[in-house]
């Protein structure tokens, strides 16, 4: 094949403060996943195999997605790049506390962004160039692959890969970070050779007036 599907993890828990507290779904975020993969059912839309990173809410999104008993291979490249190390590491060395609304949410990922890009705050787990190559090394992989396969991530990998591949502006990527439903599909294809992302956003499953509650982002 010659192109690859990626969503987002469904509903996790936002009012954590760190890692092990956000790494769950909630029920809405178990709904989600079953709902996309009635889907893919009702639409006769198949897949070879299906690839998560090692996160729970990552894991527990394929699960409930995966109602095709599909081989299902866990690759910690497509984990999320390391927010709650970031964000406290923000809060630690420059005063900017966790935010408590979504516009303090953008205007935190915009200054993480730029200070993790200039060394200017740390990760316990990688830096920014780290964290770019192996996003984007993981698709270029993937894409290429013989089998359809149908990944799933999360927002910041998702509004990286895009970033990186479209050559976003740090300032302007915070756009993409706020614009990535739960559950969410995109697309990434080579076209003439390059790697291109040709799909963003969607949401099928959750597009019915009766479902317009699912579609969440935070």
């Amino acid at each position: 094949m010659t192109h690859l599907t990626m969503i987002r993890h469904g509903q996790a828990n936002s009012d954590a403060k760190d890692e092990q507290g956000y790494d769950m779904l909630t029920s809405l975020g178990h709904q989600q996943a079953k709902w996309f993969g009635e889907h893919l059912l009702q639409t006769g839309e198949s897949f070879d195999k299906i690839y998560s990173g090692t996160l729970r809410r990552q894991i527990e999104t394929a699960q409930g997605v995966n109602q095709f008993d599909l081989p299902h291979i866990k690759d910690s490249r497509l984990n999320e790049l390391d927010y709650f190390g970031l964000a406290h590491s923000l809060q630690d060395r420059h005063a900017i506390p966790l935010p408590a609304t979504q516009e303090e949410f953008s205007a935190q990922i915009k200054t993480i962004l730029h200070h993790w890009k200039l060394g200017k705050i740390s990760s316990p787990i990688e830096n920014f160039e780290t964290f770019h190559v192996r996003i984007v090394e993981v698709v270029k992989e993937l894409v290429q692959s013989d089998e359809k396969i149908l990944v799933v991530s999360s927002t910041g990998v998702i509004a990286s890969l895009f970033g990186e591949l479209l050559e976003i502006e740090l300032d302007h990527r915070v756009k993409l970070f706020l614009a990535v439903a739960h559950t969410s599909v995109h697309r990434f294809e080579v076209l003439s050779g390059l790697l291109a992302p040709t799909l963003f956003g969607a949401t099928p499953h959750l597009d019915s007036p009766e479902r317009e509650h699912a579609r969440t982002f935070v």
